[in-house]
């Protein structure tokens, strides 16, 4: 499937010197924003951005996103299960 975007010039200057530098640049973006936001996993974020998963997972380390996608709910229980661990075997 193929979808076109119209940018304008400052844009793609932006973005990258040639169509096909600013297009991996969109990819790559669009791909780290859906992972972020739980919609895509790191995997089919990896395939959208058009480069392997472990490539995709560091330069989600340049760009300041966390690799790791928990809700507060699930780091809760997350604490309450390694505080109980920690009494238990402590």
């Amino acid at each position: 499937m193929t979808l076109t975007l119209d940018l304008s010039e400052a844009s793609m200057k932006a973005l990258g010197s040639t169509p096909g530098d600013a297009a991996s640049e969109l990819r790559l973006a669009a791909a780290m924003k859906l992972h972020e936001i739980g919609r895509l996993s790191s995997g089919a974020a990896a395939a959208l951005a058009g480069i392997p998963r472990v490539e995709f997972l560091s330069k989600l380390g340049q760009y300041g996103v966390s690799a790791f996608q928990v809700t507060p709910d699930e780091l809760a229980g997350d604490v309450d299960t390694a505080l109980r661990y920690a009494r238990r075997n402590g």
